[in-house]
């Protein structure tokens, strides 16, 4: 067993991640958010925020990719303490899994007990159109790795059962949070559909035999994210809402209203993003005090 293997290791500098965070701010968050590529002005909009780049904080990774800028953003959202990462790195860019989940476990560390986690992704369901929020159901892990591979890490538990070697992913993106999400959408009349939630490892996007392949597989969403930082999330024991926009139509499928296919380029998910950015700020602004609200229902009746 290598240093960087030992679990005290991994331990030990996710503690030393979150000690320096608590340093720069008193503020305890109680909901974590990850912002995926062209959804990171999300961040302007945290009130009396505490910004922290990434490359300050010990131990953390730092993102290479255009849309991800890297800082971690402290603050409220309608009344409620959050942090928000402005961007995540990917396996991609030459990290290890234990990198680029080191994010999450600091999160979870520093009080995080709700975890949104957010991406740009390739529509394969032909009835989704580009610049769609989906709710993510379920996901499918093709990238050939875990997150949780190694030694296990009992202390990364932030709820009673929780950090267990063998851990539940039947319900990983929680009911109650994608309820909350398609009524709030409902509220704010757009629909909000629910998809299945597909990882490659990347960087190069899919070829249209294999999406006709993920679709096959009940995919309805491809991209090279999340589904890590999920996995790492519920070992800790944070509930998990995901949100996934539709930056572009995946390989091989016209865009709606066209006969062919697009090719796929970085440029047209950044600029998905920020034409979506107002209606996406709207749904998030709305449903975190929802989210804190019933937790803290759900705990008096507990």
């Amino acid at each position: 067993m290598t240093e960087t293997n030992k679990p005290t290791d991994l331990y030990s500098k996710a503690q030393s991640a979150a000690d320096y965070i608590r340093n720069k701010t008193p503020l305890l968050p109680s909901l974590g958010i990850i912002l995926g590529s062209g959804l990171g002005n999300f961040a302007n909009h945290v009130k009396s925020a505490t910004r922290i780049p990434y490359a300050d904080i010990p131990h953390f990774p730092q993102s290479t990719v255009q849309g991800h800028s890297g800082h971690l953003v402290l603050g409220t959202i309608a009344g409620v303490p959050v942090a928000v990462m402005q961007g995540r790195v990917h396996a991609y860019e030459g990290y290890e899994m234990a990198q680029v989940t080191f994010p999450t476990r600091v999160l979870g560390l520093l009080g995080c007990k709700t975890l949104i986690v957010t991406n740009a992704a390739g529509g394969i369901r032909t009835t989704l159109q580009q610049g769609s929020i989906v709710v993510i159901s379920d996901h499918i892990n093709l990238t050939g790795t875990n997150a949780a591979l190694g030694p296990n890490e009992p202390r990364f538990s932030m709820i009673p059962g929780a950090g267990q070697r063998f851990f539940d992913m039947s319900t990983a993106y929680s009911l109650r949070l994608r309820t909350l999400a398609i009524e709030e959408a409902a509220r704010q009349e757009f629909l909000l559909t629910e998809g299945v939630y597909l990882a490659v490892l990347g960087p190069s996007f899919e070829t249209p035999a294999e999406i006709r392949a993920f679709r096959t597989l009940g995919a309805d969403l491809v991209g090279m994210s999340t589904v890590h930082e999920v996995i790492v999330a519920r070992h800790m024991g944070l509930e998990i809402l995901g949100l996934s926009l539709v930056t572009n139509m995946a390989a091989g499928i016209p865009s709606y209203g066209q006969e062919t296919a697009d090719t796929i380029d970085h440029e047209e998910v950044m600029e998905t993003g920020r034409r979506v950015e107002t209606q996406f700020t709207s749904l998030l602004t709305a449903l975190i005090p929802q989210i804190t609200m019933e937790q803290l229902v759900a705990g008096k009746k507990s």
